[in-house]
């Protein structure tokens, strides 16, 4: 049986990653689920990593006999299966499934509302924790007797699924529910960077005061949340945990299924940190596309040597921007070899772009500064700071984020 590819060593990774396109690829197939509680890949060879939801034997005692809601997508699964599917093959009470942003089947694009419903495999009720629901309510909860979160994340401030489990969190501690994080390892985790986000700035895409890239697993993040009393009061949430084996914060993790319908590769997983700044500009990111958050540009750009047309995708961006006309830009992919060298949040494709647009006071859209988790940055950029100049700014915060972000971690540190 295998389930979840483990990205080799740092160096390797940059070799085989040289001018070559690696596509998010399924789990090799596995065997059927038993119809009994037995499911497990305890046997696989211990050197490699295992999600918490493969690890059976961690956590079943702990959910037997138990009336289950579980927050979970397409990404929650045991090698091939869905994680639902194989807890109600083996006989475990799931009344309730909770979605995030992109659906349960993750099939939404991004902000698009997805109403409560019924899956059609299992016919559990669905409910949606995007749009104006976000949290679950106390009738959400009714006939719970304990949560369970189960998503893939990909270690960004403003990729929504932190925000959903806080929002659980919180829930949970309110209704005196239990939470049981089944942990993931973060493709992104080698590293932290970016500006804080301030106070005044909370949203959806940035709810506490953390940098841009974090670091961390969501069973580590959500032990901050708890550890630092971000939750609503203070309050405190039941929180338990599995852990990923065979992780560490140094390893590479090649994503099994895309987290989401606009992360299709392991190149737009590495580059999201840095271009999903342009989601707040008038460039495109490649939305409408077969290579998003892996190119940008916009209409009549002259400096780039990569044209695209964003057209309707389904599920990846119906109306996306400049539906129909030609961009001119860059193709960004051959430089994640450079990343992965070089971790950081890269600002000189942000800069090269708004020098170049010829309206400089129509080149950010009020999106920018949630994103960026303050109106720091724009300022930065308008004044002509260097790329160099601007990450300075950030390092005295990303030292203090260190030192809190230490006492919540589970597996061992870059």
């Amino acid at each position: 049986m295998r389930y979840s590819r483990i990205v080799f060593l740092f160096i390797s990774l940059v070799v085989v990653s040289c001018n070559q396109s690696k596509r998010l690829q399924k789990s090799q197939p596995s065997p059927a689920v038993p119809e009994s509680k037995n499911i497990t890949s305890e046997t696989s060879p211990s050197h490699l990593m295992r999600p918490a939801a493969e690890r059976t034997r961690q956590y079943f005692n702990k959910i037997e006999g138990k009336r289950i809601g579980i927050v979970a997508n397409q990404t929650s699964l045991i090698g091939n299966v869905h994680l639902v599917d194989s807890l109600l093959s083996a006989g475990i009470q799931v009344v309730k499934v909770f979605s995030p942003e992109h659906g349960f089947r993750g099939q939404a694009e991004a902000g698009e509302t997805v109403g409560n419903n019924t899956d059609a495999k299992t016919g559990l009720p669905l409910i949606s924790l995007y749009g104006d629901h976000r949290k679950p309510t106390p009738e959400d909860l009714t006939g719970i007797d304990l949560m369970m979160f189960d998503l893939q994340d990909v270690g960004t401030r403003f990729y929504t699924y932190i925000s959903t489990l806080t929002l659980v969190m919180e829930a949970c501690a309110e209704n005196k529910i239990s939470l049981l994080v089944l942990d993931r390892p973060n493709p992104n985790g080698y590293y932290i960077d970016g500006p804080m986000l301030e106070k005044g700035y909370n949203s959806f895409v940035g709810m506490h005061a953390i940098p841009i890239v974090h670091g961390m697993t969501m069973a580590e993040y959500a032990r901050m949340v708890n550890g630092e009393l971000w939750l609503k009061d203070s309050l405190l949430c039941n929180l338990d945990w599995v852990e990923v084996s065979g992780y560490n914060h140094k390893k590479y993790y090649n994503l099994p299924v895309r987290p989401s319908p606009n992360l299709p590769d392991m190149e737009s997983v590495y580059l999201y940190p840095s271009l999903c700044l342009f989601e707040g500009t008038v460039v495109s990111v490649g939305r409408g596309t077969d290579k998003p958050f892996s190119i940008i540009g916009y209409p009549g750009y002259t400096g780039g040597n990569y044209h695209f047309t964003p057209e309707p995708r389904e599920g990846a961006s119906l109306n996306p921007a400049y539906k129909g006309i030609e961009c001119t830009g860059y193709d960004l992919r051959d430089e994640v070899p450079d990343i992965l060298l070089n971790p950081g949040i890269r600002l000189k494709w942000l800069i090269l772009m708004y020098n170049s647009y010829p309206v400089k006071s129509e080149f950010f859209t009020p999106f920018f500064n949630k994103l960026a988790g303050s109106g720091k940055l724009r300022q930065q950029l308008e004044a002509g700071l260097s790329e160099d100049e601007i990450k300075a700014s950030w390092q005295e915060d990303l030292i203090k984020f260190q030192k809190i972000r230490h006492k919540y971690l589970l597996y061992h540190d870059f």
